[in-house]
């Protein structure tokens, strides 16, 4: 993957060399503190130590800006950083606008989508079109298989 630099959750940048030698697991959800996108957020969380213990580095990635990610991880108390992607650099170099529909309204949105990357950055498995429930656990089992 090329090199990538956006701003976090608790001020700061991330980058793509924060994760260097490591494993990654980067989820692209649509917005915070919305139902899916919560429970998505809360497994991710609840399966952090298991994660680590597979080497696993956890980044999620959204347009929202870096208040509204600084107010969802903390109600959510959430172990990982939310990197905040509001011109979409990150979501165009991962693929993932694509147009959707609701109520018969096209727009432009993030289609939930999860990317797994080995210690080289080099793209180990991808998932499009995430449905959550079970997601975050088959996400740690292929990141334990690597």
């Amino acid at each position: 993957m090329p090199e990538f630099a956006v701003p976090m959750t608790g001020g700061g940048t991330w980058s793509l060399k924060e994760a260097s030698g490591k494993k990654l697991v980067i989820y692209f959800y649509p917005r915070d503190l919305t139902s899916g996108c919560t429970r998505e957020a809360q497994d991710f969380r609840d399966l952090h130590a298991a994660f680590r213990k597979a080497g696993v580095q956890v980044v999620g990635v959204s347009r929202d800006p870096v208040a509204s990610h600084d107010k969802f991880a903390a109600r959510e108390s959430l172990p990982f950083p939310l990197l905040a992607d509001p011109d979409e650099k990150v979501c165009k170099l991962f693929d993932v606008i694509k147009q959707k529909s609701m109520y018969g309204r096209k727009y432009l949105g993030v289609e939930r989508s999860t990317f797994l990357l080995d210690g080289a950055a080099r793209l180990r498995q991808e998932w499009r079109k995430v449905k959550v429930p079970g997601h975050a656990e088959e996400v740690l089992e292929a990141a334990q298989r690597l």
